[in-house]
């Protein structure tokens, strides 16, 4: 995206969601080392092991290069966490490095499958500055109470200020789209065939997700009807 952004415009738009987060009792921070990251997700009780992408001797971060969110409740426990890094892809596409990432996990070679990790035909569109959302995780207290759609609004309104990038994307598991709550994120496309990954011998397939650049310019220009959204 050539345009410029307008700090206004992404002010307005992540004030919503940091206020939203407030009402419900969470207070919402943003990190940029990842191995506090890393530290701080090891020590989260239930959240499950940091996905690939954001670990740093997997797919090194470098510093710009990401972010992530942490939400403590009243007694600066926990509540939630949240990851994004940004990948430049002017050379390649989102399928190909996705595999290159994950293929260096020798359990993904231990079950017969094709090898073909992303297989999504929209992956190898995306290209340019792409930025990933995931590693999502809110505590059990704290679900059902739109914490997805909050998590997400932050994601968009600080990759969008930082990068202004072509793509914001995931992968995420069908159970997530069937329960609504890929819905309360707020992604306009979802694909199947996004991550093909072996886990306890299964092959396991999830969905690949993803807004345009700008789709999320739209987003943070329409701020005051989103804060209508969140207040019903």
């Amino acid at each position: 995206m050539n345009s410029l952004v307008n700090p206004l415009h992404v002010t307005r738009f992540l004030q919503v969601y940091d206020d939203a987060a407030a009402k419900r009792g969470i207070k919402l921070s943003i990190g940029f080392d990842f191995h506090k990251y890393a530290s701080i997700a090891r020590a989260t009780p239930t959240k499950t092991p940091t996905s690939p992408i954001f670990q740093l001797d997997r797919s090194p971060i470098k510093s710009g290069g990401g972010f992530w969110m942490i939400g403590l409740d009243k007694n600066d426990q926990v509540a939630v966490l949240q990851a994004v890094r940004l990948y430049d892809l002017s050379h390649t596409n989102f399928a190909e490095h996705l595999a290159e990432v994950f293929r260096a996990d020798p359990a993904q070679h231990a079950h017969p499958h094709d090898g073909k990790l992303c297989i999504a035909p929209s992956g190898k569109n995306m290209t340019g500055k792409v930025a990933y959302h995931g590693d999502g995780w809110v505590r059990e207290d704290y679900r059902g109470q739109g914490i997805p759609r909050i998590m997400a609004g932050i994601a968009f309104g600080v990759s969008f200020a930082m990068w202004a990038p072509d793509f914001v994307c995931g992968v995420v598991a069908k159970w997530l789209l069937d329960k609504g709550v890929v819905a309360q994120y707020g992604y306009a496309h979802y694909e199947a065939g996004g991550l093909r990954l072996v886990e306890q011998n299964i092959l396991n397939e999830y969905f690949l997700v993803w807004l345009t650049g700008n789709e999320v310019r739209s987003l943070i220009d329409s701020h005051d009807r989103t804060k209508l959204i969140l207040a019903a």
